[in-house]
C-alpha cells in the first residue's frame, strides 16, 4: 500500500501541470524561486511535471543586494534547486536603483533580469504569485485608483510569466513545503511595515477578513478574474475598431464611441508611439481633446511627446 500524497503538495501539482499542458513553449521553462515558500513550492511541483514531460526546467534567483546576507541566501536557494533536479540553475544579480521607491525598483530590476535571462525566446517563466499576491495587488489598484486594468491583477498568462499558483491560497504552498520536507527562507523585508505590501498583508486584509466575516482574499480574486474578462472583450473591440491612418487618428470616428472604448484606442496608438509610463490621467487628457474640445492647446507627454488636434485629427509631435 503505498502513502497517500499529501493534498498541499497534490494541489500546487496540478495547478502547475494544469498550466503547463495550456502553455506553448519550445520545451524550456524557467521558474523564479526568491527562495521563500510560495516559489520553493512552485519549483518542486514544477521539476515534477517537466520530469515527466521532458522539458528542460531553469531556475532563476535574483539576488537584489538589499540585505547583507542576500547573496548567502540565494546561493543556498541556488543549492535547493539543484538538489531537487533542475536542469540548469543561475543566480542573477541586480542593482537596485531609480524612482519609486524601493519596492517598485526592486520589481522593476528583478523584471528586467528575469526577462534577459530566459533560456529560449519563447520561454516562460513560472512565478510564485498566489492568490494572497492577487488580492494584495487588487487593493493596491483600488488604493491608488490606477484604474481597471490595475484592479484586475495579475494575469495568470502574460508571456513571458506564467502564474500557475493564482488559484491558490498562500497557506497551501507553505504547508506543500512542509510535506515535502523544505525549509523555505523568511525574507525580514516581509515583516517589515516599510512596505506598503507587508501593511496590506499584515493589517488591512485581516481586518477585512475579520469585518467582512472572511474570504475577502478569494473574493478580490474573483473581482479581478472578472474584471479581467471586461477589460479584454473591451480591448478586442477597440482593437478592431479605429484604423489608424499613418501617425494619426480621426477625432470624428474617435468621438462616435464611448469614453471607455476611445480611451482604449487612445492607449493602444500612444504605446505604439513609444510613449512610456502612460497612467490614465495622461489618456484622460488626451481623450478631452476629442469629447470636450474647446480649442484647448496640446497634451504633454512622457517621453517628450505632445498630443495635439488640428483639423479634424490628433497627432503626435515632438516637444520642443
Amino acid at each position: 500500500m503505498t502513502d497517500r500524497l499529501d493534498p498541499a503538495v497534490a494541489a500546487v501539482r496540478k495547478a502547475v501541470r494544469t498550466a503547463v499542458d495550456a502553455s506553448v513553449h519550445s520545451g524550456h521553462l524557467a521558474v523564479a524561486v526568491s527562495g521563500g515558500a510560495d516559489s520553493l513550492a512552485l519549483a518542486a511541483a514544477a521539476r515534477f511535471v517537466t520530469a515527466r514531460n521532458g522539458i528542460r526546467l531553469h531556475g532563476l534567483i535574483v539576488d537584489h543586494g538589499l540585505q547583507a546576507e542576500s547573496l548567502a541566501v540565494a546561493e543556498k536557494t541556488a543549492g535547493l534547486l539543484r538538489e531537487l533536479g533542475l536542469d540548469e540553475v543561475r543566480v542573477l544579480r541586480v542593482d537596485v536603483t531609480g524612482k519609486g521607491g524601493v519596492e517598485a525598483a526592486a520589481r522593476r530590476a528583478r523584471y528586467t533580469a528575469l526577462r534577459d535571462a530566459l533560456p529560449a525566446p519563447d520561454a516562460l517563466v513560472l512565478l510564485g504569485h498566489t492568490r494572497d499576491d492577487q488580492a494584495e495587488t487588487v487593493l493596491l489598484g483600488l488604493g491608488r485608483g490606477s484604474g481597471p486594468r490595475s484592479i484586475a491583477g495579475m494575469r495568470p498568462l502574460d508571456p513571458p510569466w506564467l502564474r500557475p499558483l493564482l488559484d491558490l491560497p498562500r497557506v497551501t504552498t507553505r504547508a506543500a513545503c512542509h510535506a515535502l520536507g523544505i525549509t523555505p527562507w523568511e525574507d525580514p523585508h516581509n515583516a517589515d511595515p516599510a512596505y506598503t505590501r507587508v501593511r496590506l498583508r499584515a493589517e488591512v486584509l485581516p481586518l477585512l477578513e475579520d469585518v467582512l466575516h472572511g474570504g475577502v482574499s478569494d473574493a478580490l480574486a474573483r473581482t479581478a478574474a472578472q474584471l479581467r474578462e471586461d477589460t479584454d472583450a473591451l480591448d478586442q473591440i477597440a482593437e478592431n475598431l479605429v484604423p489608424h491612418k499613418g501617425n494619426t487618428l480621426d477625432v470624428e470616428e474617435l468621438a462616435a464611441h464611448p469614453p471607455a472604448i476611445r480611451r482604449r484606442v487612445l492607449r493602444r496608438w500612444l504605446l505604439a508611439a513609444g510613449v512610456p509610463e502612460l497612467t490614465d490621467q495622461h489618456l484622460r487628457s488626451v481623450d478631452a481633446l476629442i469629447g470636450e474640445w474647446r480649442g484647448q492647446g496640446g497634451v504633454w507627454l512622457p517621453g517628450g511627446l505632445v498630443a495635439e488636434r488640428a483639423h479634424g485629427r490628433l497627432s503626435l509631435t515632438a516637444s520642443a
